[in-house]
């Protein structure tokens, strides 16, 4: 077995595309960024497979800053050891990594053991998906609509305290303005507005062949606890699965009133994963 390098994203998704596709929902935040990666949405990036007489048995994706993406298909032991040797041999700088619970564990022993960092678990995780959404939901007063450029000073606000609630990096105010115009460039951003008042938003990322993301679940503090989150999710979902097949979304399983809300939507959680941190000893 052999870990190699790809500079070139059509080398690399020809060889991998066919298994993620095999378990395109397990797989989706793999396949979203691998997508976004051809599109030319980062500069900066790191893609390698873990290859057997020409079979890939391992596969793993970076976009600096963002944490290490790692798939060991086989559960192939020696797979996380060796990529941590390789990326320390080239001098790649790993801030985290995200994946299956007993593949970052691997990965996350033999980084620590080459590197004067430790392992830290910033979120346990639940990935769920929906192919339908559930019937007779009670629906909170108000209504959704794609965001527009009028909302941007508001999103732009609810990043910045939607990462920090969540404990991911949080951007700088600039960086968060340029986020959300981009998202409503897309139209990816949703909102729920009641009587002419933003109350809450979400939007839709990573689309892959079956499959979309849900993702920036936030509603601000003043308006919580009347249901805006759930009914926004649940309408807006609804109207994602009559393009897609399926709906996924991860959440973090220390916050059990999120996901009961997303039981209550419909999503059922298919996988355990985590977004483990390295931070200097």
């Amino acid at each position: 077995m052999k870990w190699n390098i790809y500079a070139e994203t059509e080398a690399f998704s020809e060889k991998v595309e066919p298994l993620l596709y095999e378990r395109e929902d397990i797989y989706s935040l793999f396949l979203g960024i691998l997508n976004q990666i051809k599109q030319g949405k980062y500069e900066d990036y790191f893609l390698a497979l873990a290859e057997e007489e020409e079979e890939v048995v391992g596969a793993c994706l970076m976009t600096p800053p963002h944490p290490l993406q790692l798939i060991n298909f086989r559960d192939t032991p020696e797979i996380e050891s060796e990529l941590s040797e390789l990326l320390l041999e080239v001098g790649v700088q790993v801030n985290g990594i995200v994946g299956d619970r007993e593949t970052a564990h691997r990965f996350a022993l033999a980084w620590t053991a080459g590197t004067d960092q430790k392992a830290n678990l910033l979120m346990d995780q639940g990935l769920y998906r929906a192919d339908a959404v559930t019937a007779g939901l009670e629906k909170s007063p108000g209504t959704w609509r794609i965001a527009s450029k009028k909302d941007a000073p508001l999103l732009e606000g609810w990043c910045l305290l939607f990462e920090a609630e969540t404990g991911i990096k949080v951007s700088s105010a600039a960086e968060a303005a340029r986020k959300i115009d981009a998202f409503i460039e897309g139209k990816e951003v949703y909102v729920w507005e009641v009587n002419g008042e933003v109350v809450s938003c979400m939007k839709k990322t990573r689309p892959s062949k079956r499959g979309i993301t849900v993702s920036f679940v936030f509603t601000p503090r003043n308006h919580r606890r009347k249901g805006y989150a759930r009914t926004l999710v649940a309408e807006v979902t609804e109207e994602l699965l009559l393009e897609y097949d399926f709906a996924m979304l991860y959440t973090d399983l220390q916050n059990p009133t999120s996901n009961k809300i997303y039981q209550e939507i419909g999503f059922e959680q298919i996988a355990n994963p985590v977004h483990v941190s390295f931070v200097e000893v």
